[in-house]
């Protein structure tokens, strides 16, 4: 099964939005999309919080939801499933390279599936119209971004595979 995680900060703004629209995506264009697993988590996160309540809202428009969403902070376990970590900042990944070295060569900036590499700037703390932005600027990024995203995804597990001894 292949796993994609996306990381933010406290996993309650970018991290579940990208999840989600992510998954919303994956149920449009492949037929195999139960196969998946989408996961989110949060460099500075406290378990077990819902995403904030602008996040709610935009999503709802987007015809998405994430009030069952709880906050985790990611961990090794939590990176060692993924076959394609997704971060919306060079300091994350800096840092997650930093403290999980062994994972380093799966995480990339969210942007770079798009040939960029600049942040995602998190909308929190301002207005409904910030959020909207962040919201439209992911939406994008993984519309144009989700042929690479996806073969990134199952040449990870496939390599991953191969070094287990499952292929």
């Amino acid at each position: 099964m292949p796993v994609v995680l996306f990381v933010c900060t406290a996993n309650r703004v970018r991290s579940p939005m990208a999840a989600e629209m992510f998954r919303a995506l994956l149920k449009q264009k492949r037929n195999d999309w139960r196969h998946w697993q989408v996961e989110s988590a949060g460099t500075w996160a406290m378990p077990g919080q819902p995403v904030v309540g602008e996040v709610q809202s935009v999503l709802a428009r987007y015809g998405l939801d994430v009030s069952s969403h709880r906050s985790r902070e990611v961990n090794g376990d939590i990176l060692a499933r993924a076959d394609l970590i997704l971060v919306m900042e060079k300091n994350q990944r800096e840092a997650l390279c930093v403290e999980y070295p062994e994972h380093c060569s799966r995480i990339y900036l969210l942007t770079e599936m798009t040939g960029q590499a600049h942040n995602v700037p998190d909308p929190i703390g301002g207005s409904l119209a910030d959020y909207e932005q962040a919201a439209v600027l992911i939406q994008s990024l993984l519309e144009e971004g989700f042929e690479r995203i996806v073969a990134l995804t199952l040449q990870h597990a496939r390599e991953r595979n191969i070094a287990s001894g499952k292929e």
